[in-house]
């Protein structure tokens, strides 16, 4: 019976572990710096997993100590951190970072964009309604942001593209 429902000290040990680890996870993202879920990356993602398959294994394993999860959370977050702070540098951060993807022009889908970001006309169409856009030529420019959240800029009289739009169309 032990071996299906354990025995009282091994719980013990396993709620002790992952309390330990739950906190050190919490001390760890809060030396780190703030970010938003919706803003994560690829390599925020890729922590995230991390951090919560080492949190969710090590109090369960036997052969894992709580020093053992301690020093493989530090060393993910310490990466984490080391990343976090490379993408200043512009060519790490090109290699890290994906750039803004302008799908939208003067009311018109940008087709070969829209495929290189793997977006289909309607998920597009999903996007803007989002947004409050009824029509697509209510847009001036849509652009698919690095996080993958998506900026609109609606038509007004201004004939010159707005600065902040700029890196965007140039990769048009």
């Amino acid at each position: 019976m032990d071996h299906l429902i354990g025995g009282a000290d091994e719980i013990g040990w396993v709620a002790l572990k992952a309390a330990l680890l739950y906190l050190t996870v919490i001390v760890g993202f809060r030396l780190g710096q703030r970010r938003s879920l919706a803003d994560m990356s690829a390599f925020d993602f890729v922590a995230a997993v991390a951090v919560g398959s080492i949190v969710g294994r090590v109090p369960n394993a036997h052969d894992a100590s709580y020093l053992a999860g301690f020093a493989t959370l530090v060393a993910v977050l310490s990466c984490h951190w080391a990343l976090t702070h490379l993408r200043h540098f512009p060519a790490v951060g090109r290699l890290l970072d994906q750039s803004p993807r302008l799908v939208v022009a003067d009311g018109q889908a940008l087709p070969a964009e829209l495929r290189r970001c793997g977006l289909t006309l309607a998920d597009l169409q999903g996007l803007l309604r989002r947004q409050g856009i009824a029509d697509l030529g209510e847009v001036r420019y849509a652009i698919l942001e690095p996080r993958g959240q998506l900026s609109i800029i609606r038509r007004h009289a201004g004939a010159e593209p707005p600065e902040l739009v700029r890196a965007a169309l140039s990769r048009a």
